[in-house]
């Protein structure tokens, strides 16, 4: 099993290279630059530096060829055990054993962003081989990652319209090493036909079907929170027909008839094993404080909110504006409200005077606080409180479920039609590739290329 599926805690390691900056800087130029040759020289030298990182990781993935198929298939049904274990546990009456609130689920999804906004990065370097029917499997992949060009099924424009649902798009609060797979998936993507076994072993791995996707679905949809994103994956990466199927397809195909079969093994076991970099979905999950949270974020927003208060409110003899001069005031300051009576820990977060004034009709600081930090606040204040009945069970949303109809005066639109006019079939996928690229995929334009890309490798094979 991957670090996806393990969901272990595991020790910080730099995986930072010299000269290229953090984690961050180096994902945001693999996948916001401009300079193709930029990119590919930092991709190359990112992913040596991983993949020597991963060679002091255990080895799962069999070297035996003959074995793959049983090794996955019993990956699978080993998830399905582990889950119908977890689903007897809840129905004995069991906790949820991910979240424990909901700012704790919305906590995990930001964290993991970096790495769902670039979903399928690792493959997109293998669209050049679209004539090569070897590769028909892995492109699938690719393609349905992006939704086959229909935004209600691209994997990056459901996980951003989830993070806006909920006020996560503030990617200033991601710890760097969260950037750390997101990186690895793009690097892949840009130096496929150097790495291409790489490529191959990290595919394999990531595409099996992971019990975090399972059970986070089942406690997101419990929380109120729309699990689409997560049980979409559920259906394609299963190990019959979906991601995981192919991905045992193209170790075959793509095994060379000739040369050093033991090497291309080596290599896509290496590759396999750029999974389990980084922090692991448990350490994630169990990296949250609620409380840390709540004064994390009021340390964000104190610098705004210093000189913004009237002197007419005091707390134990000081203004809000002397509270929010320091960082190292806020707890006292919390505890100053609770005294004041301005915030009733473990009862209905309705019953505080301090939420009625964050939440609500007339809220003296109605916008202040994101959907995020306003449930930040929420969940602190309540506490052991429960309300009465459950969330409401998450439902698609109408917008992510429908197609809406692409602006035909979008400037990338207009740019990319020109580009397209007058040149012959095989001239057009070169040109529509680089709009089938994780910084332009989801964008308009990105969608209507990939659907174009769709339609010319059905129509020239």
């Amino acid at each position: 099993m991957t670090a996806l599926t393990r969901l272990e805690s595991k020790p910080a390691r730099e995986h930072s290279i010299p000269g290229a900056g953090s984690l961050k800087q180096t994902y945001e130029q693999l996948l916001l630059s401009d300079d193709a040759e930029h990119q590919r020289t930092l991709a190359r030298t990112f992913l040596a530096a991983q993949l020597e990182h991963a060679t002091d990781l255990p080895e799962e993935m069999p070297r035996d060829l003959s074995a793959l198929h049983t090794f996955v298939e019993h990956h699978c049904a080993e998830v399905a055990r582990q889950y119908a274990d977890y689903l007897q546990q809840r129905k004995d009456g069991g906790p949820r054993q991910f979240f424990s609130n909901k700012a704790h689920a919305l906590f995990v999804l930001q964290a993991v962003a970096p790495t769902k906004l670039v979903d399928g990065a690792w493959l997109y370097g293998l669209l050049r081989h679209w004539r090569d029917p070897r590769f028909d499997g892995l492109i699938c992949t690719y393609l349905e990652e992006l939704g086959d060009g229909n935004p209600a099924q691209n994997h990056v424009v459901i996980y951003r319209k989830l993070l806006a649902e909920h006020g996560l798009q503030d990617g200033a609060v991601i710890a760097d090493e969260r950037y750390l797979q997101g990186a690895v998936q793009l690097a892949l993507g840009y130096c496929s036909d150097e790495f291409l076994p790489e490529v191959i072993g990290y595919n394999l791995g990531y595409e099996q079907l992971p019990l975090h996707l399972l059970i986070s679905a089942y406690e997101l949809r419990e929380l109120g929170i729309d699990p689409y994103y997560f049980t979409l994956h559920v259906t394609i990466d299963n190990a019959s027909t979906g991601h995981a199927h192919k991905a045992v397809q193209a170790v075959q195909q793509l095994m060379p008839l000739e040369g050093d079969r033991e090497e291309f093994l080596r290599r896509v076991a290496l590759g396999y094993r750029l999974n389990d970099l980084g922090q692991g979905s448990r350490a994630i999950i169990e990296s949250f404080d609620l409380y840390d949270e709540v004064l994390k974020m009021l340390e964000r927003k104190r610098p705004f909110g210093q000189h913004m208060h009237s002197n007419y409110c005091r707390f134990e003899g000081q203004t809000v504006n002397q509270w929010l001069s320091t960082p190292e005031q806020l707890p006292g300051f919390l505890v100053a409200l609770e005294n004041k009576g301005w915030i009733k820990r473990h009862q209905d977060p309705q019953a505080s005077r301090f939420w009625q004034l964050v939440e609500g009709d007339g809220a003296a600081m109605f916008g202040v606080f994101s959907p995020y930090e306003k449930q930040l606040l929420h969940d602190w204040i309540g506490g052991n409180w429960k309300p009465e009945r459950s969330p409401a069970a998450g439902r698609r949303s109408t917008s992510a479920a429908t197609q809406p109809t692409l602006p035909a005066n979008d400037p990338d639109i207009v740019s990319l039609q020109a580009a397209l006019d007058g040149l012959g079939a095989h001239e057009q996928m070169q040109v529509l590739i680089p709009w089938l690229s994780a910084q332009r995929h989801s964008h308009p334009a990105g969608l209507m290329a990939t659907r174009r890309f769709i339609e010319l490798k059905s129509s020239l094979r």
